[in-house]
């Protein structure tokens, strides 16, 4: 063994292990979210006490269960899962078959519904519930197995939203083909690459020309999503990965605008907020005491452009619609910029809201005589 042979031996175990721990996080997490919503629908078909709960179901269990990423809306795509892809019953039962050393330790109180579902003798067992919405699934769709080990839970959840089954189907094919990214699988929609295969007259040139121009799926891809973080208990700041140029840069300002004058009161830094199906981050939120108003701050490492202005307006629409008090004044975006021209932002800005301000920001270097000796001490 040479240098080289140590580091190719090295390189290839580190990303066959993390590929396996991608891959282990995401089966647990489609099992987990799969069987809850077949809890919840087996509830509110069966439950004995269901109509004392009735729309309300879901909101009460996420005040009952506290724990992070368990919400009415996760709760509402369990749901959803279980509805459209009811033929994953198998694989996600020897899954968790599989995961047990010993198989009788599913007879413990804490998991006897699992433990039932695994017995075919059971009255309620899934199997049943299931077999009904099974005879509708077609031959031509993708086998259950397939889709359970090979589409992430968050490519699941996406592709459920459609309610053509073929059009499931094409997108279960192509991203599986394709080993997409949620990102990837969500552009692909938009551009509504199932509609123009359709009008396509060569649809193998398509297909192989969007899986050429695609982004792949990778082992960080899974680890790193804001679902799987949430379902490994992980802290909300490992949601956002930042160069040293902008942590410095935050800090730094962070300290600025707090000196400022009287009246800020510092909120929250890499603020996480949804909207739809998508987590977007404020770099730096205050609230202005004496204003009575959010002020919102976006740092950007680059030059203005004009999707930065339509961002920060984003921003501000959804603090009026979602943060705001009713005795608050509008919210103030505050943009900055490396460089900025002032024709392109007069363009970028007319007809947003009014309390969208864009502003220039340098970066202090140090002297000369710092960096000779800098680059001396290194030579």
């Amino acid at each position: 063994m040479d240098f080289e042979a140590l580091v190719k031996y090295i390189t290839t175990i580190q990303h066959t292990l993390q590929s396996q721990a991608a891959h282990a996080i995401n089966l647990a997490l489609t099992a987990r979210n799969w069987l809850i919503g077949y809890y919840i629908v087996e509830f509110e078909q069966n439950g004995e006490d269901r109509a004392t709960y009735g729309e309300q179901l879901l909101k009460k269990l996420e005040q009952r269960i506290k724990t992070k990423g368990l919400t009415e809306r996760r709760f509402r795509e369990f749901r959803r899962l279980y509805l459209i892809y009811p033929q994953l019953e198998e694989p996600v039962l020897q899954y968790i078959s599989s995961q047990s050393q010993h198989p009788d330790s599913f007879k413990i109180k804490s998991i006897e519904p699992i433990r039932r579902m695994l017995s075919a003798e059971s009255e309620g067992d899934i199997r049943r519930t299931a077999s009904a919405k099974l005879s509708t699934i077609k031959e031509w769709m993708i086998p259950a197995d397939k889709l359970f080990n090979k589409l992430t839970y968050s490519n699941l959840m996406l592709i459920s939203t459609i309610d053509n089954p073929i059009k499931r189907a094409f997108y279960e094919m192509e991203t599986i083909r394709g080993c997409w990214s949620y990102k990837e699988l969500e552009r692909q929609m938009s551009s509504l690459y199932y509609e123009r295969s359709g009008l396509s007259k060569n649809k193998e040139a398509l297909s192989a020309l969007v899986q050429q121009q695609s982004t792949p799926l990778y082992p960080k891809d899974i680890i790193n999503s804001p679902v799987s973080l949430e379902f490994l208990g992980l802290k909300e700041q490992c949601l956002v990965t930042e160069n040293d140029l902008e942590q410095s840069i935050l800090d730094n300002l962070q300290h600025f605008l707090l000196e400022m004058g009287h009246g800020f009161c510092f909120e929250a830094r890499q603020k996480r907020i949804l909207i739809d199906n998508d987590y977007f981050f404020v770099d730096l939120v205050f609230y202005h005491r004496i204003l009575k108003c959010h002020i919102i701050v976006e740092l950007k490492i680059d030059k203005f452009r004009h999707e930065y202005a339509s961002q920060l307006n984003m921003y501000i629409n959804y603090f009026k619609a979602e943060i705001m008090m009713q005795d608050d004044n509008p919210p103030i975006g505050i943009l900055l910029c490396t460089e900025k021209g002032d024709t392109l932002v007069k363009y970028a800005t007319a007809g947003l809201d009014p309390n969208i301000f864009v502003q220039k920001y340098m970066v202090e270097l140090p002297s000369e005589e710092e960096i000779i000796k800098f680059i001396s001490d290194r030579s």
